[in-house]
């Protein structure tokens, strides 16, 4: 394809020629056909210049936000949210709408293709031939050799693999997502197990509570499911019916969401467990009685010396959570990412037992399960996933499937991922864009984009109801592409024996009716229909499934405060002077970098664009001589990187932050650069590059607990912002202070 699209071949591309789409509505009985008609026999529900809806899912990331796309004529020109789905209800976010931009992309993945590894380029093979590959490679390996690795989306395809390896004994397929990384969701989730008895996710009902205290969750950009968390803020700061409400922020570096915050408290990284548990004891004298255990041994002076909050601020702190008839406490984020995360988590969500809101209004819960959920899961640890690569290393999988990942881009250099895929014989990549994962497997078999496909989504967080959020195609395929799903249904009968039985479906289609035909007998459902067709349309139309009540539990406090928690600082990996602070860019997140609406979109505390930059205090700066644009070399016990510099002043003077999101090495046009030579290079950097192999008690990945140092390399990148600089530390007017 041509490194160049003009706008002529860009409206054939959204437009499809002279053909487009007969996909259904959900207004009558599901049909599995969509097919491409010229507009000359247009369907009969489809008028020159009247628009047609589809109810679907977002798979910009795996939070389940329902979806209403707008098309004309057949193609897809708009998405907004879809109003009746209980956890977005009709908001989205920027990667929701520029999902249009992964739809039209030009670099997408177009047909079956089989490479050498490494290569770019490669062979077209037809669609029955690759069906009978990834036959032979279920069929001519050993159950223990066969590995699948997944993303956090779709679940209903998580479920078929699942269905497939339980039926025939294949290893079961791991699912790991760079957001669950650097959400540190498996500390979270444990614990909530330690504190409560049970392992599942929290649900923080910021939308109900009057005072709200965040240790590191960046609720309003990437964390657990930022659109129904972004809704609960603004409840939170609803001023008409009540009192507004009152946020603070505790994190090295002011994040777009501290930036919202009342009160930003830049506490030393690795104190903030020790932070928590003074908030915790001073608030207890203030309500008097006798010191509980989780606080007794915690001196506020020293918490006040070590973490640089004055011991005024901390009482203040105390007094404003102690007198709130709503106060919530919520650990995430950078927090959990260290060594000691488990200890902060714990800490953290024992401040709530001092306000009493468990299972209560603007209080902590256990999130709702899916309906068709019967236990919390949740993705692999890093550990696990260190664990998955020494298996591959030594040679353990002899065929590995990859679907909804990118982990040689996701996952930690450190874990050299991209070497121990050498000892698999085998990679098959079923990915939609041409990602460094893709272009190290032997054979990529596209799946089509998210719309232009069939599946559900599991809700894990963010409405208090159950959800099933339920996916349909919104326009036909525009390239020579195929649902995974129907890949392993069809290689599963050409297998036959066990793999046979285990997927006895006609199609993808037929897969999911089995799966949601069971909520037909669900009592307190959105719909309810007597038939399975009547009752796939309706889950069609409506976008999902899900039930009228509360499907929240309450957690089981009672022993929370009766137990000594851990104040111990975190310990940090390296020799380095200042503190690394990675964080997922809220515009681009893990996925976004091939999508240029995303990278023309701002950052929101930075307004850089196209790039990486290292966010430095400016005293800091000044004391190193360096300026904006200026380049350092960060090094860290793991790697080096070269990236320009932005001052910015709400950061630690000993802390700098690298956003995550750009550094590709594949991806696209737009996720990468040319140099002068022509010759694809990264556009920024990966801060994952500077990451060890170090972890909490949890499994998660110690992202925050590594010190680095910096270096002038005498060099300037300018970078691209929207904002100006003149006038900023004096430039443009005269001599810069």
């Amino acid at each position: 394809m041509s490194d160049k699209l003009s706008r002529r071949d860009f409206l054939k591309l959204a437009g499809v020629g002279a053909a487009s789409t007969a996909v259904l509505t959900g207004c009558g009985p599901a049909s599995r056909s969509v097919k491409r008609e010229p507009y000359m026999q247009m369907p009969e529900y489809t008028y020159n210049g009247l628009s047609t809806y589809y109810a679907t899912t977002c798979r910009e990331c795996a939070a389940g936000c329902g979806l209403v796309v707008r098309t004309s004529q057949g193609r897809a020109i708009k998405t907004e949210g879809n109003a009746n789905n209980p956890l977005n209800l009709g908001k989205t976010c920027a990667r929701g709408q520029a999902t249009l931009h992964g739809l039209y992309n030009p670099d997408r993945v177009t047909d079956p293709i089989k490479r050498t590894r490494g290569n770019a380029s490669g062979d077209i093979v037809t669609w029955e031939n690759a069906t009978q590959i990834v036959a032979d490679a279920l069929k001519n390996n050993k159950p223990e050799e066969i590995a699948f690795l997944m993303g956090m989306a779709p679940d209903h395809l998580f479920d078929l693999v699942a269905d497939l390896a339980n039926s025939t004994g294949i290893n079961a397929p791991v699912r790991f997502g760079a957001l669950n990384m650097f959400e540190s969701r498996a500390t979270l989730s444990k614990a909530a197990e330690n504190l409560f008895g049970e392992a599942g996710l929290p649900f923080f009902d910021v939308g109900g509570a009057q005072v709200v205290f965040s240790f590191g969750a960046n609720f309003l950009e990437t964390w657990l499911s930022p659109v129904s968390y972004t809704r609960g803020f603004a409840g939170l700061r609803e001023g008409q019916t009540k009192k507004r409400g009152t946020f603070v922020q505790f994190e090295s570096r002011m994040s777009s969401t501290a930036g919202k915050a009342d009160e930003w408290m830049p506490l030393r990284p690795g104190t903030e467990a020790l932070v928590a548990l003074a908030i915790g004891r001073l608030a207890s004298e203030l309500r008097g009685g006798s010191m509980p255990r989780a606080f007794a041994d915690v001196d506020p002076l020293e918490a006040a010396s070590k973490s640089g909050i004055k011991l005024e601020t901390l009482e203040h702190l105390a007094e404003m959570f102690a007198n709130s008839t709503g106060a919530l406490a919520i650990p995430g984020g950078t927090a959990l990412g260290q060594s000691n995360g488990l200890a902060v988590a714990e800490a953290v969500l024992a401040l709530n037992a001092i306000a009493d809101n468990f299972g209560k209004p603007g209080g902590v819960f256990f999130s709702a399960l899916a309906p068709n959920q019967t236990e919390y899961q949740r993705s692999a640890s890093v550990k696990e996933m260190q664990e998955f690569v020494q298996q591959m290393a030594d040679g353990k999988f002899k065929v590995l499937f990859v679907h909804g990942l990118n982990p040689i881009f996701e996952l930690p250099a450190s874990l050299d991922f991209k070497n121990a895929l050498k000892n698999v014989e085998q990679v098959i990549s079923f990915a939609t864009f041409p990602d460094e994962t893709a272009l190290e497997s032997d054979y990529v078999f596209p799946d089509h984009h998210g719309l232009e496909s069939w599946g559900y989504q599991r809700v894990a967080t963010g409405s208090a109801q159950p959800v099933l959020s339920g996916a349909q195609p919104v326009v036909s395929p525009f390239y020579n592409t195929r649902a995974t799903a129907d890949v392993l249904i069809a290689a599963a009968q050409l297998a036959s024996g066990k793999f046979a039985e285990a997927l006895p479906f006609q199609d993808e289609v037929e897969f999911l009716q089995s799966k949601i035909s069971p909520l037909m007998s669900e009592a307190d459902g959105f719909f309810s229909a007597a038939d399975i067709d009547t009752f796939a349309a309706y889950f069609q139309q409506y976008g999902g499934w899900w039930k009228l009540s509360d499907g929240r539990a309450v957690p089981n406090s009672a022993d929370v405060l009766n137990r000594s928690l851990s104040s111990a600082e975190a310990e940090f990996a390296g020799e380095g002077e200042f503190f690394f602070v990675p964080f997922v860019s809220p515009t681009l997140a893990e996925a976004g970098a091939n999508k240029p609406w995303l990278q023309e979109l701002p950052d929101p505390t930075t307004t850089v664009m196209w790039n990486t930059w290292v966010e430095i205090n400016p005293v800091t700066a000044e004391e190193l001589g360096l300026k904006d644009d200026d380049v350092v070399t960060i090094t860290s016990e793991a790697g080096v990187l070269e990236v320009p510099v932005y001052r910015y002043p709400a950061i630690r003077p000993d802390t700098i932050a690298i956003p995550f999101g750009q550094g590709h090495t594949a991806y696209g046009r737009y996720a990468t650069a040319l140099d002068e030579n022509g010759k694809i290079i990264k556009r920024g950097v990966n801060p994952t590059d500077l990451l060890g192999q170090h972890f909490n008690e949890a499994g998660d990945l110690a992202f925050a607990g590594m010190k680095v140092n910096i270096k002038k390399t005498g060099k300037k990148q300018l970078l691209s912002r929207l904002e100006s600089i003149m006038g900023v530390y004096g430039v443009g007017l005269g001599e810069e202070k």
